[in-house]
């Protein structure tokens, strides 16, 4: 299996190159050339087996140069007691046709340590595989979990830095604190006067800037990426969509060969491909809900076939998922078209104009797959509350927008599919709306913010979280978007 990039323009690599680079050289996303297929049998055999099992087979079938020892060994050490429930990614089934996927019970209680956990030594040995021996440098944006995910992913490995950038009103108390603590001798964190698209269109302008690349090669360093454009943590994350699947059908809740749909919080995109990944290769997946906030341009997307970023940008309480560009959806349109011009002519009128249209026949083929809906922020709010008062179940600001999406569509069509939503951060991460949701009125901020909601709640906090309030800061720094490449450069001297 190779590796190409979605605009066309760049040759074809393994996967192991794939990951080293993280973005091609043309500034495309780099996509398997072909999907693996599975069958029944397939899944039936990761029904007997324990996530981490699930995990090596499901990547296998894109690492073919990654020997089953080595990705054992890999997933042993990813999916360990760095994580805090035996099952890794548990399902938790509320009732008969509706489970929550909890993608949380990592070291940064969200989902991105499902990717972030096994990333870094995915590349450590694409590194080994290549004879590479300059320093690779990741340059991360984050709206919020991607970076300290990263940075606790990263932190201290050989080989590597890592640096990463966040909008600097745009995170939560908890997830500025979480980053600003971390730990490492080569981890840089620098917020940005701006908001996450500003951050994001930074870090791919300076991956697009030869000279830049040049001068970083002569101090022996070289740029590679950890969000979610970087195959390496595409792949990680459909292996949960098989898991969450495998649970439902033990769990007697879904016979084999039956359709189950999946509601996704998704901002970047990047969590619902992964799931038409693991539906294309044969999972037997029925739709796939791209759930929005108040950022809605994907659910415009999906309904119209335009895909427009020039709106007003909303700060709500799933800060996580406040993107007006969804760097993801390229790899869905070359995957549907096949076209790198097309795909290329998209992505240039994104850049120029802020919108593109890919018109009626590619527009359809979207909306056969993706079912797109958002809800505003008190309607998330009021999702959190709902769950909490009628069944005791404690969910975060982004899960509460799948939640609420998949409700209101429930009550249109007026039927009840079996459904798993993604659930994708702690409601610690999140306890100012959390606490709101549920009629609290504090005074409260940051770390102590976490145990007022255990004590309201009588829930336990994750054991990162609960311990956040001791750690010291360590970085402060702020920089124009204008001056992100001099940043890097600066930690890079």
């Amino acid at each position: 299996m190779k590796y190409v990039s979605t605009r066309g323009q760049s040759g074809a690599v393994t996967a192991s190159q794939a990951i080293i680079r993280g973005i091609a050289p043309d500034g495309g996303l780099y996509v398997p050339d072909t999907i693996p297929t599975v069958d029944g049998a397939f899944i039936s055999g990761l029904c007997a087996a324990d996530y981490r099992a699930r995990a090596v087979a499901v990547l296998g079938l894109y690492l073919e140069e990654f020997s089953k020892e080595e990705l054992e060994a890999i997933a042993q050490a990813s999916y360990g007691d760095n994580f805090d429930h035996p099952a890794v990614a548990p399902t938790h089934i509320l009732d008969d046709d509706t489970a929550y996927l909890e993608l949380w019970h990592g070291p940064t209680s969200a989902f991105k340590d499902m990717a972030l956990q096994i990333m870094p030594r995915l590349l450590t040995a694409s590194l080994r595989k290549n004879g590479e021996e300059r320093t690779v440098s990741i340059l991360v944006a984050t709206s919020g979990d991607t970076g300290k995910a990263a940075l606790e992913g990263f932190k201290d490995v050989p080989g590597t830095c890592i640096m990463v950038f966040y909008p600097r009103d745009g995170v939560s108390q908890v997830q500025k604190l979480q980053m600003a603590t971390q730990e490492g001798r080569n981890v840089n964190v620098t917020a940005v006067n701006g908001n996450f698209d500003d951050a994001q269109t930074g870090v791919k302008k300076i991956f697009g800037d030869k000279d830049f690349e040049k001068v970083l090669d002569g101090r022996g360093y070289f740029l590679s990426s950890a969000n979610s454009i970087n195959w390496g943590r595409l792949a990680p994350q459909i292996a949960y969509y098989f898991s969450a699947y495998c649970d439902m059908v033990n769990a007697g809740k879904l016979e084999m060969g039956e359709k189950l749909d999946f509601a996704v919080p998704t901002g970047n995109f990047g969590d619902i491909l992964a799931g038409w990944y693991a539906k294309q290769m044969g999972l037997p997946v029925g739709r796939l809900i791209c759930a929005s906030n108040d950022n809605n341009v994907l659910t415009d997307f999906i309904a119209t076939g335009v895909y427009d970023k020039n709106r007003p940008f909303h700060l709500t309480s799933s800060p996580s998922m406040d993107i007006l560009v969804s760097s993801n959806l390229e790899r869905l349109l070359y995957c549907r078209t096949g076209d790198a011009a097309a795909v290329r002519g998209f992505m240039e009128k994104l850049s120029g104009e802020g919108r593109y249209d890919v018109g009626k026949a590619l527009g359809d083929a979207v909306r056969a797959e993706f079912t797109g809906g958002f809800c505003r922020d008190s309607e998330a709010k009021e999702e959190i509350g709902r769950l909490w008062q009628e069944s005791g179940y404690l969910m975060d600001t982004h899960t509460a927008v799948a939640s609420r999406v998949l409700r209101d569509l429930r009550e249109e069509e007026g039927e009840r599919r079996p459904t798993v939503m993604v659930s994708t951060a702690s409601p610690f991460k999140f306890g100012a709306a959390v606490l709101e949701a549920l009629g609290v009125v504090t005074d409260e901020t940051g770390p102590a913010l976490v145990d007022e909601l255990a004590a309201v709640t009588g829930r336990a906090a994750p054991k990162p979280l609960a311990n956040l309030g001791k750690k010291p800061v360590r970085f402060e720094k702020w920089v124009e978007k204008e001056d992100m490449e001099s940043a890097v450069s600066e930690f890079l001297s």
